[in-house]
C-alpha cells in the first residue's frame, strides 16, 4: 500500500478528521470559558484557529461522504468521536470516569464499529 492510498483510506480520514473536529471543539470550550458566549469570544485569533480547522475537517467529512455510504460513515464518525473525546479528556482535561463509564463507552465503540465494518 503506497503512502497516498494509505492516506485515502476511510478509517485514516475518518480518524483525522474527527481528530480535527475534537480539537476544534476543545479549542472552543477553552475559548468560551474565557470569554463566555460574547463578542470578544468571535473576535479573536482563536476563533479564527478554530473556525479554520473546521473548514478543513469539513472537506475531510464530505471526502467520506462522497465515498462510503451514510451507515457506515456515521457509526465509522461515532466510534471515532467518542474514543478521540475520552482520550483527550483524560490527557487534556483530567476528566476521569468510573469503570461503568468505561464499560459503557467500549460497548458503544465495539457496536459502532461492527456498523462501520459490516458488509
Amino acid at each position: 500500500m503506497t503512502a497516498v492510498s494509505w492516506l485515502k483510506s476511510p478509517i485514516v480520514v475518518v480518524v483525522a478528521t474527527q481528530a480535527l473536529f475534537t480539537i476544534g471543539d476543545l479549542m472552543a470550550r477553552a475559548n468560551m470559558r474565557k470569554h463566555g458566549f460574547t463578542a470578544a469570544a468571535f473576535l479573536n485569533l482563536t476563533f479564527v484557529a478554530y473556525f479554520a480547522i473546521r473548514q478543513v475537517a469539513m472537506f475531510g467529512q464530505l471526502f467520506i461522504l462522497a465515498s462510503v455510504p451514510i451507515g457506515r460513515t456515521m457509526a465509522l464518525f461515532g466510534a471515532a468521536s467518542i474514543v478521540l473525546a475520552n482520550v483527550l479528556g483524560v490527557l487534556l482535561l483530567g476528566d476521569l470516569l468510573s469503570f461503568r463509564s468505561y464499560a459503557g463507552i467500549a460497548l458503544a465503540v465495539l457496536a459502532f464499529t461492527v456498523m462501520g465494518f459490516a458488509k
